[in-house]
């Protein structure tokens, strides 16, 4: 006898059922296996069934399941953060570990609101971000959000004048000249009621793949210290060496955030686990002044979930995985503009690393078709060849504009490049 569901499912589109992982692959009930091009939603970096990390989950449970972080600190939280701001190059900073991406986000608004406060400037609340970006699904993190299709539904609770918005990286002008323009957002705001910007350095579910030109991010850096503004990098999904570096922001040169923010390839979907490290300077004006951040979580440092995050650690360094994301990202950007050439919906394959996107629309004019589904279809025919994507739309106004978002595990072979790319290029085939 079938029972129905209790599970509150994200849509009423049936899924299949996952049992089982394996590398770069999933398992259903049925047996069947799918190559997993989009890790996910680019989380499972080290990729799946790693024994090495469920057995230091197992350890620590067994230890010291939970502190709560107003009361206690840990031997494994500690750790983790001296081995984390090592690996990403920020000596100094202080690391705040939170469950995921959203509440990363939400802290480092928190924190730019409050360090503004502490420094004597209470009239800084504005966070500019840009058009299009996602950087979280709760209601802060979603208001700083330039995601029309996501955000629409909840914009009564937004107080939109908050949250100025900076037009997308523009591929046709240099970076420098690009980064000038927020000068101008900054500027019509009210430079003194700006807290803070925050940022994707390579764009992630909005605009699949999109990066501005070098010298862009170095340039923003300086106008935000020029108008005493906090520069954020939401490095959730480009970070931990997905782009080939363990921080995405300094592709283009070296370049130093006053606040970055983590999340999914941290522990890389073994445990539910992200972060915002916050500069010296911004921890140091917080502690003393008021002496605390006003703003917190249950599970904030939770034990297991920081040794899933180092376990995974441990292997992005042993195995050399932002260097391998370099090569095999090469490998299959190559791939995949050699798939662009032989259909006219591609009309763009980018990206760094192994963080790609390829750009749909119509061939008869390399603009994005006036009404989007596009992607949702190559993925359906990706899907039903074994192979996982990541869909989009709305990039251009909202609604219009396709893309494919890929990011398969960082620990990809280079058969499995070729399996990703034959199972892609037969689903842009049948679906035209």
């Amino acid at each position: 006898m079938t029972h129905p569901s209790s599970v509150f499912y994200r849509s009423r589109q049936p899924s299949p059922t996952a049992v089982r992982g394996e590398g770069v692959y999933l398992f259903d009930a049925e047996g069947r296996r799918y190559l997993d091009g989009s890790s996910g939603a680019l989380v499972a970096n080290v990729g799946h069934g790693r024994p090495e990390v469920g057995e230091a989950m197992a350890r620590q449970a067994r230890e010291l399941p939970f502190v709560h972080g107003s009361q206690f600190t840990s031997p494994v939280l500690e750790e983790y953060a001296t081995r984390l701001m090592e690996f990403l190059g920020l000596p100094g900073y202080r690391l705040w570990a939170v469950s995921g991406g959203s509440e990363a986000n939400e802290s480092a608004i928190k924190l730019a609101r409050q360090y503004h406060v502490e420094r004597g400037e209470p009239g800084r609340y504005r966070v500019v971000t840009r058009v299009p970006s996602y950087h979280g699904a709760s209601l802060g993190a979603l208001a700083a959000s330039g995601m029309g299709a996501r955000r629409a539904l909840y914009a009564p609770l937004i107080k939109e004048s908050a949250w100025p918005k900076l037009p997308r990286p523009d591929p046709t002008l240099g970076g420098e000249a690009d980064a000038e323009r927020l000068r101008a957002v900054l500027e019509e705001a009210g430079p003194s009621s700006v807290a803070a910007f925050i940022a994707e350095p390579v764009v992630g579910a909005s605009d699949a793949a999109l990066a501005p030109n070098p010298g862009y991010h170095a340039r923003i850096a300086q106008i935000c210290r020029e108008y005493g503004v906090l520069f954020v990098a939401d490095e959730v999904m480009s970070g931990m060496g997905r782009c080939g570096a363990p921080l995405a922001v300094r592709l283009g040169g070296e370049v130093t955030p006053d606040l970055v923010v983590l999340g999914k390839g941290l522990a890389a979907g073994y445990a539910p686990l992200a972060g915002l490290a916050a500069s010296g300077h911004v921890y140091d004006t917080v502690m003393n002044g008021s002496g605390a951040f006003k703003h917190g979580f249950t599970y904030a440092g939770h034990p297991v979930s920081v040794a899933a995050g180092l376990a995974v650690l441990d292997i992005v360094e042993r195995e050399e995985l932002a260097e391998r994301a370099q090569r095999q990202g090469e490998r299959l950007l190559a791939g995949l503009r050699e798939v662009q050439a032989r259909h006219g919906t591609v009309l763009e394959a980018r990206g760094h690393g192994l963080l790609l996107g390829l750009v749909l629309g119509d061939p008869a004019t390399g603009r994005a078709f006036d009404t989007p589904g596009i992607a949702a279809r190559v993925a359906a025919a990706a899907l039903r060849r074994g192979l996982i994507t990541y869909p989009g739309s709305g990039a251009l106004d909202g609604t219009r504009g396709d893309h494919l978002l890929l990011g398969p595990p960082l620990t990809i072979s280079d058969a499995e490049v070729d399996e990703l790319l034959g199972a892609l290029d037969g689903a842009l085939g049948e679906v035209g």
